[in-house]
């Protein structure tokens, strides 16, 4: 569903569920500091999404939309069913690392800079397609 829309159609989505939801807001909130209309959408459940109606789902990710990121503290199998070919996903491919939350965060690039960051280099290459 979507937790925080722009004004107009947005120019990114930003896509999350559990604690990475609210690095999904914060970089919103950045994003639209810099000019960059950004929705947050919280996705907590694949198969409950994919049952709704169409036009529901299209007007949570409208295909016009490509750049899309997904934020996942796990792997990113799964994800790019919802952010298409142009979108990216953020995720972590290993286990086994151990420290306390923020450092963590920091060491595997899940801060809102580095989301913010993904977000315009994503844009930068779809501009470009265009």
């Amino acid at each position: 569903y979507i937790l925080i829309d722009t004004a107009g159609v947005p120019d990114v989505i930003l896509i999350a569920s559990g604690s990475e939801v609210q690095l999904a807001v914060g970089a919103r909130v950045e994003l639209e500091k810099q000019g960059v209309k950004a929705r947050v959408v919280s996705l907590p459940s694949w198969e409950v999404f994919d049952v709704q109606p169409r036009d529901y789902r299209e007007s949570v990710l409208p295909p016009q939309v490509t750049a899309r990121l997904a934020i996942e503290a796990g792997v990113a199998q799964g994800w790019h069913k919802y952010v298409g070919d142009d979108g990216r996903v953020m995720s972590i491919e290993r286990f086994g690392a151990s420290a306390p939350y923020k450092v963590l965060a920091e060491k595997l690039g899940f801060t809102v800079e580095t989301v913010v960051a993904a977000c315009k280099q994503m844009l930068s290459v779809i501009t470009r397609k265009m």
